[in-house]
């Protein structure tokens, strides 16, 4: 992550920016969220998988990066945008739909690391994820092949490729191959 300007930026200030995508806000500072084709890709079959398996069993709302967060009672000027993020349905209202960056907290946030992220950065996200109370937090790492599961107790586990990502209490029945996720041809 790169900060874009020094100057203190507010929600509403970042709400008002139209092209504000892969922006958060990090202390008042706008922070770009560094992609690549390759993240780009395991994101977007993480959120296929999670929102087909969710529209199916009628278990919540998956939202992709361009939701933002603002759950982060120590800081009024934090917005985060995981990769993809899950709400379980009872706890996702109407109202929430009208709100510019969702006030609760979600159950789940998936990252997905880009060659370009920052150990740091990444350890910050997930230190900021369980202390606004996210249950489950998956960490993958597409370049590597692998994914790290942090849970609220302070557990967390490594998969490798052919490990399985599993919703444990979050989203009961929802497993998927950590392979699923990546390409399955080389390019090159």
């Amino acid at each position: 992550m790169s900060t874009v300007q020094s100057r203190i930026y507010t929600p509403a200030d970042l709400l008002a920016m139209p092209d504000a995508n892969g922006i958060e806000l990090v202390d008042g500072e706008l922070v770009e969220k560094p992609v690549s084709v390759l993240s780009a890709f395991v994101e977007g079959k993480m959120y296929l998988k999670l929102g087909n398996f969710c529209e199916a069993h009628q278990t919540g709302i998956v939202l992709t990066s361009t939701n933002g967060i603002q759950c982060f009672p120590w800081d009024a000027r934090k917005v985060r945008k995981p990769d993809v993020s899950f709400f379980k349905r009872e706890r996702f209202t109407p109202e929430h739909f009208l709100e510019g960056f969702l006030s609760i907290a979600p159950d789940l946030a998936v990252e997905v690391i880009s060659f370009h992220d920052e150990f740091a950065e990444m350890t910050e996200k997930i230190e900021d994820y369980l202390a606004a109370g996210i249950p489950l937090v998956w960490i993958i790492d597409p370049e590597n092949e692998i994914a790290y599961i942090h849970r609220a107790d302070g557990t967390v586990t490594k998969l490798r490729k052919n490990d399985e990502l599993d919703g444990e209490n979050i989203i009961p029945g929802f497993r998927c191959k950590l392979a699923e996720l990546f390409p399955s041809v080389n390019p090159m």
